[in-house]
């Protein structure tokens, strides 16, 4: 019985950073209001990131001209972004690897995009930009107000203003 708790125990602690990370991952901590991780913030930026840039892409060859300007203003945020979040890492003030790629659901979002054409592209594009500008939001308030590490937190917060401003923006897209 004793082997059997202690087993219990070990399995739970070596599973509390799992936990953690699969809560991120579903989304829970983000409906209870809780702060990523380091590392999971790190990723999901970095990866948000990342889509946004090559999305705009897109839509600055195919979309229609205020969109156009909107994705070449994506392109340039989201790109400042990604060089301020490596120099943080870099620099060794957060502890974290920056992901290569997409994730997997990026990714099909993306190839669902690229088949795209005209009108259909456009809605699809103001679409993806809401939804994604929505979660960065929450993601970086999360970790804005309670993340672990000082100077990632500190950049988070400052950060935030400007994706409320693109999900702002992208929003008005839509009218």
């Amino acid at each position: 019985m004793n082997k059997l708790l202690v087993t219990v125990a070990l399995l739970m602690m070596s599973t509390s950073t799992f936990a953690q990370t699969a809560a991120e991952k579903t989304g829970v901590n983000s409906l209870i209001g809780v702060a990523p991780k380091t590392e999971d913030f790190v990723m999901e930026a970095a990866t948000s990131d990342m889509f946004e840039i090559e999305s705009s892409k897109l839509a600055a060859e195919r979309a229609d001209d205020p969109t156009k300007v909107f994705a070449k203003q994506m392109i340039a945020d989201h790109q400042k972004t990604s060089a301020e979040l490596k120099q943080l890492v870099d620099s060794g003030k957060v502890k974290a690897s920056i992901p290569t790629a997409m994730t997997s659901a990026q990714k099909s979002t993306l190839d669902k995009l690229n088949g795209l054409q005209g009108e259909d592209f456009t809605k699809q594009y103001h679409s993806d930009q809401v939804s994604a500008h929505k979660d960065a939001v929450d993601l970086f308030k999360r970790y804005g107000e309670g993340g672990d590490n000082p100077d990632l937190k500190a950049w988070a917060a400052t950060t935030e203003p400007a994706l409320e401003h693109h999900l702002m923006m992208a929003q008005d897209l839509d009218k």
